[in-house]
């Protein structure tokens, strides 16, 4: 059933797209690639999600297309049960190999449960794996910089050390995207040099981007460049 599932992302092939987008994915070879844009890719997600031949597909890991681990992120994104996406999700988590699979995973039934999952958070951001560190930096930023942030929750990604650049882009920009939320709380960790030097001056440089960012605020982060 699964092989359903893959005669139909290639009925939904744009090889133009493919060559254009493997471009942005370091490392993916061409080949893996069998180039679906996202608002198909999301149509086919939702015709999937109640199918007889997606359990099947979840189960059928590691997968061969890049074009399969997205639809695998989008319909675990769906899972409307918070258990059963969680099973999902950390099934899937290891197989991740690239930033674009690890961002488009976000399920909804996560608003929902924030105590559960900042628990995972703790756990995701310190991993090795660096889609799974990224990955729980994602979700630390999507869904406690706002109304549930408490400062403390900075220390996470702050404690990161890694040579992996696609986890210290994200470590920049979790805290460029603080900075605009709870300044407050996230300057002293550029002014006591929290960061590593890459992550500080890459976070200053995507902070002084936002439009979210006073130009009195910019002028300072400007003076704290190493």
């Amino acid at each position: 059933m699964a092989d359903m599932i893959r005669e139909r992302l290639f009925a939904l092939q744009d090889e133009k797209y493919g060559d254009f987008h493997s471009k942005l994915i370091p490392g993916l070879p061409r080949e893996q690639v069998i180039g679906i844009r996202m608002p198909a890719m999301k149509k086919l997600a939702k015709e999937l999600v109640n199918g007889e031949e997606t359990n099947d597909f979840l189960k059928q890991l590691p997968h061969i297309y890049y074009d399969e681990n997205v639809l695998h992120a989008l319909l675990i994104a769906s899972i409307k049960d918070y258990d059963a996406c969680m099973e999902a999700l950390e099934t899937f988590l290891p197989y991740i190999d690239n930033w674009a699979v690890c961002d488009c995973l976000s399920p909804k039934v996560f608003q929902k449960h924030k105590t559960e999952l900042l628990e995972k958070i703790k756990l995701w951001i310190p991993a090795e794996h660096p889609y799974i560190c990224r990955f729980g930096m994602g979700m630390l930023m999507r869904w406690f910089l706002d109304d549930d942030f408490c400062p403390e929750y900075l220390e996470l990604p702050a404690a990161v050390r890694s040579e992996k650049y696609y986890v210290n882009m994200m470590t920049a920009w979790l805290f460029a995207t603080a900075l605009a939320k709870q300044w407050d709380a996230a300057i002293p960790y550029l002014e006591q040099k929290r960061l590593d030097p890459w992550t500080h001056n890459k976070t200053i440089q995507k902070a002084r981007e936002s439009y979210r960012i006073t130009p009195g605020q910019k002028e300072y982060l400007k003076t704290l460049k190493l």
